[in-house]
């Protein structure tokens, strides 16, 4: 055991923190002192347990699938009394040939991709944000690929597409929530060694995740949506 619970302490709702990026934030937000509540999608053991024996009464783990509507509704009702300085997105999947194009991809994939990616944050967060103050920060984990500006490249059509749908919703949020105080944030963590971006990623999680939790905390207190990379830099739409 590391140390034991604060209730003074901030706390942060991470959602998708059973490996990877996410698990990898919670750690680093633990060593910070921050709470934690996580989800994890099944019910086998994951790394974020592991982190709940390793920080005893300041890691909560929660099952939650994004994919379906009632597991949202049902965290919600069981986080009610709840209340979060960040919610933090970070659940997102990836289509199994990312060098298809869009009119190669099976329409099953498609869809998949687009539910995981785009329709489910959206759902969590319209679901959620009254667990987090009116003072607080909701964030979603974007993508450079998301940037229609930056897009001279091409490849990957299904992901970047799904990650351009996601900054638009976003936006669209935003514009509702004009003149409130709560910062919003899509945060392109760039290219990273996990299950998603693979082994020849040319950053590692333990350099890559300081600088993105710096700038997740660093957007505190700044109302409005920012697009931004792990460095706080901006990144056009």
């Amino acid at each position: 055991m590391k140390n034991s619970s604060s209730d003074s302490a901030p706390a942060i709702l991470i959602i998708g923190a059973s490996r990877g990026l996410g698990h990898a934030m919670a750690a680093e937000c633990l060593n910070r002192g921050w709470n934690v509540v996580g989800t994890v999608r099944d019910s086998i053991r994951t790394e974020l347990h592991d982190l709940a024996e390793d920080y005893v009464g300041r890691v909560q783990v929660e099952h939650l699938d994004v994919t379906h509507s009632d597991q949202i509704t049902a965290l919600r009702n069981r986080l009610s009394t709840r209340r979060f300085d960040i919610l933090f997105v970070n659940a997102g999947t990836a289509n199994n040939d990312q060098d298809e194009t869009i009119a190669e991809v099976s329409t099953d994939e498609f869809v998949q991709v687009m539910i995981t990616n785009a329709l489910a944050p959206m759902r969590v967060i319209e679901a959620l944000q009254g667990l987090v103050p009116t003072d607080g920060l909701i964030g979603i984990m974007s993508s450079g690929q998301g940037s229609i500006t930056n897009n001279d490249k091409g490849g990957h059509e299904v992901y970047r597409g799904s990650k351009s749908a996601l900054n638009q919703y976003m936006r669209s949020y935003a514009a509702r929530h004009a003149g409130e105080q709560r910062a919003l944030l899509l945060l392109a963590p760039g290219w990273i060694r996990t299950a998603l971006g693979g082994p020849n990623a040319p950053f590692r999680l333990e350099e890559a995740v300081p600088e993105i939790v710096n700038t997740l905390l660093s957007k505190q207190g700044k109302p409005g949506l920012d697009y931004l990379d792990r460095m706080g830099r901006t990144i056009p739409w």
